[in-house]
């Protein structure tokens, strides 16, 4: 789905002129943009949180040289999603405690 579509789609269900319900959506990614790049968090209770993270500086490989490379660090954008999201798409996975049992080595 694209934003052209998710406009109509908002647009039928909330009754607003395409024009106006795409202005709102715009406006929407504008200010969620400009809050996470000012290291703010938008929370959306139920759906997830936007926010901003440093990546440290780490050693990388050219996979076309081999030769090693130094990656800057740098800070990104993140999306982590809510419980509410979460469970709509699928059953939520269950983190599991401490490292698996494995069997013992045979001697």
């Amino acid at each position: 789905m694209n934003l052209s579509e998710i406009v109509d789609v908002v647009s039928e269900k909330s009754g607003l002129s395409k024009e106006k319900t795409q202005a709102v959506i715009r406006t929407t990614f504008d200010t969620i943009r400009q809050e996470v790049s000012l290291g703010g968090r938008v929370l959306f209770v139920g759906f997830g949180a936007f926010y901003s993270a440093r990546r440290s500086a780490r050693k990388g490989r050219n996979p076309h040289t081999g030769e090693d490379i130094k990656i800057q660090s740098k800070v990104t954008p993140r999306f982590k999603a809510g419980r509410l999201f979460k469970d709509s798409v699928g059953e939520p996975v269950k983190k599991k405690k401490g490292s698996p049992k494995r069997a013992p080595k045979p001697n």
